[in-house]
């Protein structure tokens, strides 16, 4: 039962989040579908005060899309666009850029165990998208599932095992990547 009486400000948002095994441990990133991941991630970095933290593209070895992980403190970004879809998931960036234009696409929660929380959602009345896989490279492995709510697209994002600059796939962003 809620306390009608706690401090609105001091209040946990989401208590029932905080027993089960969909905790999520904070917002992992908002995905940004757009159709110039360079034009825009510049932009936000200029007028925002993000810096490029990662990126990924043909030349990190990812020929489907340019994506470009923008950050200040805890929120991070991630600016994506389809250079050509080669997938599933590149086909889906691509309709809903070309339905919708720029915009949100996905809202990424960090999970302690993808698969737990998967399920949990899932039980719970999400629609399943992509069941738990896992993604490695030379950082370390994660783990990724995404799920539908009546409030769009969420990938629960495990990175316990992954101590590198973004996701697998990401490389750190070099000095000047988003003005070359």
């Amino acid at each position: 039962m809620t306390d009608v009486f706690a401090d609105p400000f001091t209040a946990p948002l989401t208590p029932h989040l905080d027993d089960g095994p969909l905790r999520a441990t904070r917002t992992d990133a908002v995905v940004l579908a757009v159709a110039d991941a360079r034009r825009t991630a510049r932009h936000y970095a200029t007028a925002l005060a993000l810096r490029c933290t990662a990126w990924s593209g043909p030349a990190t070895g990812n020929p489907e899309r340019l994506a470009y992980v923008l950050a200040a403190g805890d929120v991070r970004f991630v600016v994506t666009s389809v250079l050509q879809p080669l997938t599933e998931h590149g086909r889906l960036l691509a309709e809903h850029v070309a339905a919708h234009g720029d915009g949100i696409f996905d809202l990424a929660l960090e999970v302690p165990d993808a698969y737990a929380a998967y399920d949990y959602a899932v039980d719970r009345g999400a629609v399943p998208l992509t069941e738990p896989y896992e993604v490695s490279d030379r950082w370390g492995i994660a783990v990724l599932a995404a799920v539908a709510t009546p409030a769009g697209r969420h990938t629960l994002v495990d990175r316990t095992a992954y101590p590198g600059p973004y996701l697998p796939g990401y490389l750190p962003a070099p000095a000047g990547v988003l003005t070359t």
